[in-house]
């Protein structure tokens, strides 16, 4: 199998920047890391030209852009949970119920709820943050050159991507790319689907 280190640190910081993205409001230091990384903040081209981090201060940039935009995004007018998509009644299947907490369970991932302020285990951010957890285990197998390991770990994420991300998520991403006010939403939408799209690919090409 052709995997290089290198490259599961990227599939891993992708991995992390974009679930934190979709789960939670920026803070600053959040900011800081997407801006003190120029290959990151090309990632989000339009908030790298974006002419308010000239005007305001990233305190007044979060408190009267970047969170008002998360709320509306997020919490208020769209439904980033993959029951909603998925359920004919369109309800978000909560807490034990939701199917993906067996999963989560057998891998021994913890969702907190509370701390993330999501209510169920199949919101966007969580199941990203799920493929950052399965990226770092990919990392543990690869130092430990468990081949066996490996295939096994690309083989649940080409799966959990297959049935679930890319089952639901690019209609979530596409309406919160038009319904953004600010430009590292649009820029994010945009990112998560392009980045999901193409590690699909690559789990795909390095299981041949």
């Amino acid at each position: 199998m052709n995997i290089t280190k290198e490259e599961l640190n990227n599939r891993i910081e992708l991995y992390a920047i974009i679930s934190r993205l979709m789960l939670m409001e920026v803070d600053e230091e959040f900011l800081n890391i997407i801006e003190s990384n120029e290959d990151i903040l090309n990632l989000f081209p339009n908030y790298k030209d974006w002419s308010k981090r000239e005007e305001f201060t990233k305190e007044e940039l979060i408190e009267q852009h970047l969170n008002v935009d998360f709320t509306n995004l997020f919490l208020l007018h769209l439904v980033p949970y993959e029951s909603f998509y998925t359920r004919d009644d369109q309800m978000i299947e909560s807490g034990s119920d939701n199917p993906l907490i067996d999963l989560y369970n057998a891998l021994d991932f913890k969702v907190e709820t509370k701390e993330a302020r999501v209510v169920s285990a199949d919101h966007i951010g969580v199941e990203l943050e799920f493929m950052y957890m399965l990226s770092k285990a990919l990392l543990k197998a690869y130092e430990a050159d468990d081949k066996v390991g490996m295939v096994e770990l690309l083989e649940v994420q080409k799966g959990f991507l297959q049935d679930h991300l890319l089952n639901w998520s690019p209609m979530y991403l596409i309406n919160l790319k038009r319904e953004s006010r600010t430009p590292i939403y649009h820029d994010g939408a945009e990112l998560v689907l392009e980045f999901m799209l193409s590690d699909f690919e690559y789990i795909n090409e390095k299981l041949k």
